[in-house]
């Protein structure tokens, strides 16, 4: 059995659609939740969130229905995308990040359409979480730095979104991905077509600076041979 650690964050519809397919990972794969903030993730690896851009962000909602329905899983979007995940995530983290506490969070916001904005809401959930004073338990030091370290170690080992199943030093990102790390680790957690390292280490072509552009464009640099 392999071991992987699955990075996520409740912002994510992506991420919602993966967690109920995780159970199609078993026996093969053994799951450890880790709760990250995405925010953070874009951060670091200098990218806009999907939702920062209109086009893609109108494309993505639409794409996420999509594939839910094709899936058989109910969506149902909350009022408002973005938001605040921080009380969520940290409430994952209070709940010791068992894999039932993570997908009753999932489905309040993505299944229900629900947000803990309200304090009934919140309220609602954490009971059926059974986690008394909630509030308190999210502002906990401890909480509050076991996700700091998730998304730092995340960052560290090149995690640049979510949701992502971290195999050892092999990624697999996106709820389609799951297929694939599910090949992987029935292969002993090693890819046995030559073909995959091959492309994994292509030389760059061409290097875009868009730190360098003109607002609206992008400019491209060429840093070595095209043929």
């Amino acid at each position: 059995m392999a071991a992987a650690d699955w990075y996520f964050d409740f912002v994510s519809p992506f991420a919602y659609l993966a967690s109920e397919r995780l159970g199609s990972l078993a026996p093969a794969i053994r799951v450890r939740h880790r709760p990250v903030l995405f925010a953070a993730l874009l951060d670091a690896n200098g990218q806009k969130g999907p939702a920062e851009i209109a086009a893609k962000r109108a494309f993505t909602y639409r794409f996420v229905v999509w594939q839910a329905r094709r899936w058989g899983i109910p969506v149902k979007f909350p009022h408002v995308h973005p938001f605040n995940p921080l009380p969520l995530l940290r409430l994952a983290i209070a709940c010791d990040c068992r894999p039932d506490a993570v997908q009753r969070i999932f489905r309040f916001v993505w299944r229900d359409g629900r947000l803990p904005d309200l304090p009934i809401e919140w309220a609602e959930l954490a009971h059926d979480l059974g986690v008394p004073d909630a509030a308190a338990r999210i502002g906990d030091p401890q909480v509050k730095e076991e996700l700091r370290r998730n998304t730092d170690e995340a960052i560290a080992r090149g995690v640049f979104g979510v949701p992502t199943l971290a195999i050892g030093e092999t990624l697999f990102f996106g709820a389609d991905a799951m297929d694939m790390a599910l090949d992987f680790a029935k292969a002993g957690c090693r890819f046995d077509d030559p073909e995959y390292e091959r492309v994994a280490s292509l030389p760059e072509g061409a290097r875009r600076e868009a730190a360098k552009a003109a607002p609206g464009r992008a400019r491209t640099k060429v840093v070595g041979s095209a043929r």
